[in-house]
């Protein structure tokens, strides 16, 4: 796989899906990586041999960065930016439909997109250097497919705060005390112990429960199969703007 589309590994063991995805950029998603992505997690639900994933990312330092940078300045008319935008869209739907729980092992930062999909996830493990941040709104854009998502596991004062505060990282313990992270280390070695312990109790649970269990806390959210592809249009739209134009290339030139 090119470099520059990320890559996606998947090992199945003893009834655990382990999905590792990784890029160059800080963990960050072109298109291409989010379609695999999202792909892949369908693909898992249906799988009667996986009863857990465990979703992670590569290396030791970001977890996820959001939206690829190139991507986005790459991008030229209206139905491009809403076709990317629609990628993160399709990664949450999959996240939420998918008849398994997935369990997410967060061990950097992480940014925009990348804080959607720690929303997106059952149950989250993060260790102390995992600070987020929404900056879309730094960049002329907002953080419209990633709001219901946040909204459903963190409410809307956290909503607000973050994306009112594009500049501002908050600490792994704020995210914690807000929903999104359920469980915050200080490292890596301690984060994948409990990790392994919790997935070994989890497994010794009924499958069938515990897909009832992930449907039941899904409810409510049969809007989001509309609402976030409608989201996505209106990032489409402002992607284009002369303002998010030249803070993407202030930043890529960083």
């Amino acid at each position: 796989m090119n470099n520059h589309l990320g890559s996606l590994y998947t090992k199945i063991d003893n009834q655990l899906a382990t999905i590792t995805f990784g890029h160059p950029n800080a963990n960050s998603f072109p298109s291409e990586l989010l379609k695999r992505l999202a792909k892949e997690i369908d693909t898992l639900s249906q799988n009667e041999a996986v009863s857990i994933i465990l979703l992670q990312s590569e290396g030791e330092r970001a977890f996820c960065a959001g939206a690829s940078f190139d991507e986005l300045l790459a991008i030229t008319n209206e139905a491009e930016g809403t076709s990317f935008f629609e990628g993160f869209a399709h990664l949450f739907l999959a996240m939420r439909r998918c008849k398994k729980l997935i369990i997410g092992r967060v061990q950097g930062k992480a940014v925009g997109g990348g804080v959607g999909l720690v929303a997106a996830l059952d149950y989250v493990f993060a260790t102390e250097s995992a600070s987020i941040k929404l900056s879309e709104l730094s960049l002329g854009i907002g953080p419209f497919v990633i709001a219901p998502v946040i909204l459903r596991k963190a409410g809307q004062a956290a909503l607000n705060e973050l994306f009112m505060a594009p500049n501002q990282w908050k600490n792994a313990y704020w995210a914690q005390q807000k929903g999104l992270f359920a469980r915050v280390f200080e490292n890596l070695k301690d984060m994948d112990k409990e990790i392994d312990d919790f997935i070994a109790t989890l497994l010794k649970s009924n499958p069938l429960a515990l897909s009832e269990m992930k449907r039941i806390t899904w409810q409510h959210t049969d809007h989001w199969e509309k609402e976030l592809l409608d989201n996505a249009a209106i990032s489409g739209k402002l992607v284009l703007s002369e303002q998010t134009r030249l803070m993407l290339e202030k930043l890529k030139n960083k």
